[in-house]
């Protein structure tokens, strides 16, 4: 006996993909665009494991009762890009570890420090740095103000602030 599938794959699956990723692309900035100068920078994402442990072994943290924030100046990556844009860019990787709590303690964590970062850094992160954002047990229960208060302080500490607009 031949055996068939228990369920029935949605029928417009096959078609939504390219679909989405049409919309999506069409909503994507511009390759060449940037933030008027002066006003804000760009914020780019850390994302590979060896960026990490570059800004660790830095050795260059503030510790705040919201979180901890190690910075290191950028090293130029070898792409086409030009040396120029990658000296105006704030690079930020955001981590929780597991000792904060389960799964949704640390996303909850993750987003509060993503949102905290677009409110501070464009304005005051001095570009050309990379910056790495790790959540503490405090994160996710802090209060927002207070977080900022912490990301402030700590950009202030490490010699990393600029004056905004």
């Amino acid at each position: 006996m031949a055996f068939a599938r228990a369920w029935r794959p949605w029928a417009g699956a096959r078609y939504w993909r390219a679909g989405a990723l049409g919309v999506a692309s069409a909503s994507l900035p511009e390759a060449g665009a940037r933030a008027p100068a002066g006003i804000m920078t760009a914020l780019e994402r850390l994302r590979r494991r060896a960026d990490f442990l570059r800004v660790a072994a830095g050795r260059r943290k503030w510790v705040a009762p919201g979180l901890i924030l190690q910075t290191l100046a950028s090293v130029p990556e070898a792409s086409p890009s030009s040396p120029a844009q990658h000296a105006e860019a704030i690079r930020i990787g955001f981590t929780a570890t597991r000792k904060i709590g389960n799964a949704v303690t640390r996303n909850r964590a993750r987003r509060r420090l993503r949102a905290a970062a677009a409110a501070v850094m464009p304005r005051h992160a001095q570009p050309g740095f990379d910056y790495v954002l790790i959540a503490r047990a405090e994160t996710p229960k802090r209060v927002y103000a207070a977080l900022l208060g912490d990301l402030e302080t700590a950009l202030r500490r490490l010699g990393a602030w600029r004056e905004g607009p």
